[in-house]
């Protein structure tokens, strides 16, 4: 964990791009205090705000790749086994919190691998069901990049207008008071989509 205290305190592309990766594995990285503070630098002629996205959103696809492929390759024995380790509760996991995220999986398909990157507790681990269920990887990539594009373009945009209003020594504690309002926000449009998705699927369904 020093080490990650480390990057966070040095911000640039490629530690982004780590810790980002690291996030969407299982190491518990929280993303809003990677993406926000390093748009907040944006803001400050630091960085560029676009690429901060980008690198981000590169990250989490190919951290959620290795999900994937692990699931996709070792199979859920192995998985519940190293989640109930110590070393799976080092990175403040469990079997529940793998369940959770299959049952998510299961009830909302494959749109779940789009909606499911904006969910906390959620977001990191969506990428293995995917793998267990062998959705298709190229399917599961561009709603993996969907979602967690949209989830790092919010993030920043947050960090971009705290640099207008808050004082850096600020930034951290005002970002976690902020992220709950963003997560109620973002619950809400999941909600939203996966009822757009269910009701496309039957009107689809009926024409058929």
């Amino acid at each position: 964990m020093n080490l990650i205290s480390t990057l966070l305190n040095n911000l640039n592309y490629p530690t982004i791009f780590l810790l980002m990766l690291l996030e969407s594995t299982v190491v518990p990285v929280p993303s809003e205090l990677v993406v926000a503070p390093a748009a907040y630098h944006a803001a400050g002629g630091h960085l560029n705000v676009l690429l901060v996205v980008l690198f981000a959103t590169i990250g989490a696809d190919v951290g959620a790749s290795i999900n994937y492929f692990v699931a996709l390759y070792v199979g859920r024995p192995i998985i519940y086994r190293f989640a109930n380790s110590r070393w799976g509760k080092m990175c403040l996991l469990n079997q529940e919190k793998i369940e959770k995220s299959e049952r998510y999986f299961d009830q909302h398909g494959i749109v779940a691998t789009l909606t499911g990157r904006l969910i906390p507790g959620i977001r990191h681990l969506i990428s293995l069901p995917a793998g267990l269920a062998r959705m298709n990887y190229w399917k599961f990539l561009l709603y993996t990049t969907i979602g967690a594009g949209c989830w790092h373009a919010i993030l920043a945009a947050m960090g971009w207008y705290l640099h207008a209003v808050v004082p850096e020594e600020q930034l951290e504690e005002t970002i976690k008071q902020y992220n709950h309002y963003i997560v109620a926000a973002i619950l809400v449009l999941v909600v939203l989509a996966a009822a757009y998705f269910i009701i496309k699927h039957k009107l689809n369904k009926k024409r058929l």
